[in-house]
């Protein structure tokens, strides 16, 4: 018999598409009586012509975070009456890596996140973090479409 998932990982990259699955996982938690965390991966852009690269020191990157920590706790808002909730976490690093790695730490029994839906050539030069993730991780995979 399957249980329902009592720890759920959101992930988010504050798209339409991110926002809609954090919608999802919130309700789904507050359904399930679930812990959910919630993870945003920031990545740093790095450019190949040294006339244009931008070094990023730890005050830069600590400024990225801060700054994301804070769009994300914006997000979570009046959720946090509805349901209980493990660490916000904002990490630098590949997402696909990231959302892995922390749904083991976590011992994540459910990974929520958006998908953009993409095909043909932009998935191709895109890539999707969210097929990544379904391919790798060590718990079910939920992806949200667009509307």
């Amino acid at each position: 018999m399957i249980s329902p998932p009592k720890t759920i990982l959101a992930a988010t990259d504050f798209s339409e598409y991110g926002d809609r699955a954090l919608e999802y996982a919130i309700d789904l938690a507050a359904a399930l009586d679930a812990k959910l965390h919630v993870v945003h991966a920031v990545t740093l852009q790095t450019v190949e012509i040294a006339e244009l690269a931008v070094a990023y020191d730890a005050l830069n990157v600590d400024a990225l975070r801060e700054k994301a920590r804070v769009a994300l706790e914006a997000r979570l808002g009046r959720a946090r009456e509805r349901v209980t909730f493990g660490p916000v976490l904002v990490e630098v690093g590949d997402p696909r890596d990231l959302i892995d790695r922390i749904a083991g730490e976590i011992g994540a029994d459910l990974i929520v996140m958006g998908t953009h839906g993409r095909r043909g050539l932009r998935h191709l030069l895109l890539g999707s973090v969210a097929e990544s993730v379904v391919r790798t991780a060590p718990c079910p995979v939920l992806t949200v479409r667009p509307k």
